[in-house]
């Protein structure tokens, strides 16, 4: 017996926080963080103790931690956003770091179909390269990353609904309508050496189709490398 095609949600409801950091980006706080990967992470983190286990492996994502970031170089100004399902602590930064007091905001919107929001989004845009083996069987893709737009685009088409294609975060959008900006790759030259993330910046709107479903995307972050501050959706 077939199953019964799964009814699509009217409407869902996201409910998580926002802080909102601006900090001097020539203090050697924010600076080290700047050029290392692992340090910005860390950072994000330092916001969150005690909420699980010291050492927990997905502490992040039980957390629901999620963050971007914008640097004004000329300003040096450095916007970090962080989104979290538990309340946030920045009080261990410190104050010479902070050109003003932490903003915290409570997200609590209720999405339905046929929704049109703007959205903004710094995301890890990746495909599997085919290998083969010394046998000449095929073997697991290697995963790389793209590094011109219109790559970028492809990558948005599998993301996002197009006509009667399934996306995979709830919304619709011609990826032809997407803006993309390629930003500079991080790295982390420590512990972590190797390390290295590509960006790009997405902008446009999206239509929702599915509001679970995306709810879920704004909840856990969409591609890869979230926990260094990629796949953040942020709407309006």
């Amino acid at each position: 017996m077939n199953n019964p095609p799964q009814t699509r949600t009217a409407q869902a409801r996201f409910v998580a926080t926002h802080s909102v950091l601006t900090l001097d980006a020539r203090h050697p706080y924010v600076a080290k963080s700047l050029i290392d990967a692992q340090d910005m992470h860390r950072n994000v983190m330092s916001g969150f103790q005690g909420w699980v286990d010291d050492g927990t492996p997905d502490a992040r994502a039980q957390m629901g931690v999620l963050s971007t970031w914008a640097v004004d170089l000329k300003a040096a100004a450095l916007v970090l956003v962080v989104q979290s399902k538990v309340a946030a602590d920045w009080a261990h930064i410190p104050k010479a770091a902070l050109r003003e007091a932490p903003h915290l905001i409570t997200v609590d919107h209720t999405f339905r179909a046929g929704d049109t929001v703007s959205f903004r989004s710094v995301v890890n845009p990746t495909y599997s390269r085919p290998r083969t083996g010394p046998d000449g069987q095929k073997t697991r893709g290697q995963r790389v990353a793209h590094t011109k737009p219109d790559g970028v685009r492809k990558w948005c088409a599998r993301l996002f609904a197009t006509g009667d294609t399934p996306g995979r975060v709830g919304a619709s959008a011609d990826p032809d309508t997407i803006s993309v900006r390629m930003l500079p790759a991080v790295s982390s030259p420590a512990a972590h050496k190797g390390l290295k993330v590509a960006r790009a910046e997405l902008r446009g709107s999206l239509t929702i189709t599915d509001p679970t479903v995306f709810v879920t995307a704004l909840s856990d972050g969409i591609g890869h490398a979230r926990a260094y501050s990629c796949g953040l959706i942020l709407t309006r």
